[in-house]
């Protein structure tokens, strides 16, 4: 693992270097993680910040793995933890951005950085609603950035048979994901009283339906939190992590 001063291990996030520590790393073989997440109903036993936990979870992780590596230096920014989430608005909790608000906002802090000199900005996303993710390729592209899509297929193949059948908001993957992190933030019991509910959210959307409520998912979840595990969780953190380290490698 890289040693800071006094061969105490190098702080992984961005924002608590010093100033002339920051300088000191600018360059080609710093690569910067920026979460982005969401305030968005999750059901009825999962927290509103289930994406922003595990794009920073990720993030940390893939820190961490590269923390050895004498070739590049991996840091976290600091997380920007809303995000477009119209599908939800019915709900209590649901906290939007425009679309425009949040390509502008990541286009931002992107292009800061990179102006600084730091050359590699990798954006880490776990919220899927198509405008979101549409703003943060569209910031991606216009800031020089890269972006962590699980949403492409050659990722999403790699995860969970949940995930990829597209009825994964607050059921198994995700709430899995977050007993594996922050357990005390799920309420286990009323988890395991919801029932399996399949909806097909990327056929859903196809057809023009734009909001949970037109889905039929009236509890603000789809597929089966009640299967949740935090093992599969560790399990999936393990591939997002590789799938992030293989991505980072690739910009340096």
């Amino acid at each position: 693992m890289s040693q800071g001063e006094g061969g105490a291990p190098a702080p992984l996030h961005f924002a608590e270097l010093t100033s002339p520590a920051a300088g000191a790393l600018r360059g080609a073989a710093t690569v910067l993680l920026l979460p982005v997440g969401a305030v968005e109903p999750h059901g009825p036993h999962a927290p509103l910040d289930t994406d922003s936990i595990i794009s920073m979870e990720v993030a940390e992780a893939a820190a961490r793995e590269l923390a050895g590596d004498p070739a590049l230096r991996v840091l976290v920014l600091p997380p920007i933890g809303y995000g477009v989430t119209r599908y939800a608005a019915a709900f209590p909790g649901a906290v939007s951005l425009s679309p425009g608000t949040l390509e502008a906002l990541v286009s931002e802090v992107t292009t800061a950085v990179r102006d600084q000199g730091y050359a590699h900005v990798v954006i880490v996303n776990s919220h899927f609603e198509p405008e979101h993710v549409a703003a943060l390729r569209r910031a991606a592209e216009g800031s020089g950035a890269v972006l962590f899509d699980v949403t492409r297929r050659r990722m999403a193949e790699r995860l969970t048979d949940e995930f990829r059948s597209g009825a994964a908001h607050a059921g198994r993957y995700e709430t899995s994901l977050v007993l594996a992190t922050r357990p005390g933030l799920v309420d286990g019991e009323r988890m395991r009283t919801l029932p399996s509910h399949f909806v097909d959210m990327p056929a859903a959307m196809a057809s023009g339906k734009t909001d949970f409520i037109a889905m039929d998912m009236h509890e603000a979840y789809c597929g089966a939190p009640a299967e949740a595990t935090a093992e599969e969780g560790a399990s999936t953190f393990t591939t997002l992590t590789t799938m992030l380290v293989e991505l980072i490698r690739e910009q340096v």
